[in-house]
């Protein structure tokens, strides 16, 4: 059974009911459609924490898909799935494939720099100085980027840049 047909809330429901109706009215070919199909069900099984299905989705939906800015947010939720499940290396991948198609993507950065930031924290805590140093600098690259997309967000993540050094003074507010 479609994950669409199995939906119990009222939100899913609604949500459901509203994305089959665009789909029936977009001017666009059968196979777009289904790749949305297979999207909005990847999109509600990662909601549900059921990371394997919602993986099964998007890579039906990514098959599918031809459109480079669609393909990239498939990319960037597959990322989310990985780092979700703590394969922060398969995360990082599939946030780079995002980045190619669609650079312009200040979550995907953001992302980025949370893994590298919290990958730092980790050579830090076993004394890898320059491990540690590499990271922080991977996570400060990414959030320069993030923050020079979308300057009104990733606050915490400009106190960091300021706090540590690591910014210049074009990204700060």
């Amino acid at each position: 059974m479609p994950r669409t047909q199995r939906n119990d809330n009222f939100i899913d429901k609604s949500f459901t009911v509203m994305a089959d109706l665009i789909l029936k009215l977009l001017p666009t070919n059968q196979r777009a459609k289904e790749a949305f199909a297979y999207y909005r069900d990847g999109m509600s099984a990662q909601g549900d924490g059921e990371y394997a299905e919602a993986l099964e989705n998007y890579e039906e939906a990514l098959r599918l898909e031809e459109d480079p800015n669609d393909r990239a947010f498939i990319l960037y939720n597959m990322g989310l799935v990985f780092a979700s499940n703590g394969d922060h290396s398969r995360a990082l991948e599939y946030y780079d494939q995002a980045l190619e198609l669609n650079g312009r993507m200040p979550q995907v950065l953001n992302n980025m720099a949370v893994i590298h930031h919290h990958l730092g924290n980790q050579a830090q805590e076993r004394g890898e100085t320059d491990e540690t140093d590499r990271r922080f600098d991977l996570a400060a690259d990414c959030w320069t980027k993030a923050i020079r997309l979308a300057p009104n967000n990733y606050i915490e993540a400009q106190n960091w840049l300021k706090t540590t050094g690591r910014g210049s003074a074009d990204v700060f507010l």
